[in-house]
């Protein structure tokens, strides 16, 4: 394993550009959840449990026409939960690798957290595929716009309702987050695809480069990560670190660790 290490790291200073993919494994660190099936989701919110609610059914667009308090409950809690959050050490650890080996960078992540802002990436260089909590959209919509979540939420934990529920600008009517949900009707993706066309044109730059992709915390219960990873691994001169303590397995002669995405980052910190 240590020699895995060794030459996994070897392969992140050789690299022309880093491409950064995360699941909700990689905030696990910082204490968010993740979510991991009804019982990881109650773990974390024991309420909705109470409630008969799954994370499905929580995460799902029709409480905001329904009932726009209970909607805003799950997602202004999330907020200020977001808000709150110091990222863990191995962001940091991840930007000291850019400037020392002076790597290009792309960050793709499926988390709606914020997490990368806070630490310090750069939103120019960053794929939101699920969208932002941090930015708003009309539930209708009445029109295109996404704006950026500046309210403020009170929650009754006992009922997860929201005191208020934030207005459209344009109509007045509820906005919800910016966000793809399950069995989704109105989300805007404007925005994520805007992302998209820049994440394109980084790899038509650095097609037939030396690419590194370190995945961290992306599951298979939603594989959109695990996916691009493992599509991005398929072209030349692109090699994958896989870093998840469940389910690491990654073919094609890539490089797998089964450890929680700090532990990892700093096992390979410490060979460079």
């Amino acid at each position: 394993m240590s020699d895995d290490y060794a030459a996994a790291a070897a392969t992140i200073a050789a690299a022309d550009a880093l491409i950064i993919t995360a699941g909700a494994g990689m905030g696990v660190d910082s204490g968010l959840p993740d979510f991991r099936g009804d019982q990881g989701f109650w773990q974390a919110y024991p309420m909705y449990e109470r409630l008969g609610l799954s994370f499905v059914d929580a995460a799902n667009p029709r409480h905001f026409e329904r009932d726009p308090l209970f909607g805003w409950g799950f997602y202004g809690h999330r907020t200020n939960l977001y808000r709150q959050t110091e990222p863990h050490a191995g962001f940091s650890i991840l930007l000291d690798w850019i400037v020392r080996y002076d790597l290009a960078s792309f960050v793709v992540t499926s988390n709606v957290d914020g997490q990368f802002q806070t630490a310090g990436f750069s939103a120019d260089r960053l794929l939101e595929v699920h969208g932002s909590i941090h930015h708003l959209q009309c539930l209708s919509p009445c029109c295109h716009d996404i704006w950026s979540n500046q309210a403020e939420f009170t929650i009754e934990l006992t009922t997860m309702r929201a005191a208020r529920a934030p207005a459209c600008p344009a109509c007045g009517g509820v906005a919800r987050p910016n966000i793809l949900m399950f069995g989704d009707f109105s989300w805007l993706s404007e925005r994520t695809a805007m992302q998209e066309e820049k994440f394109g044109r980084f790899m038509a730059k650095f097609r037939g480069k030396q690419l590194v992709v370190i995945e961290m915390g992306a599951g298979s219960a939603i594989p959109t990560i695990r996916h691009l990873s493992e599509n991005l691994g398929s072209q030349q001169g692109v090699d994958v670190i896989r870093i998840n303590p469940r389910e690491p397995q990654i073919g094609g002669g890539h490089f797998s660790f089964d450890v929680g995405a700090l532990a990892g980052l700093e096992r390979l910190a410490s060979y460079l």
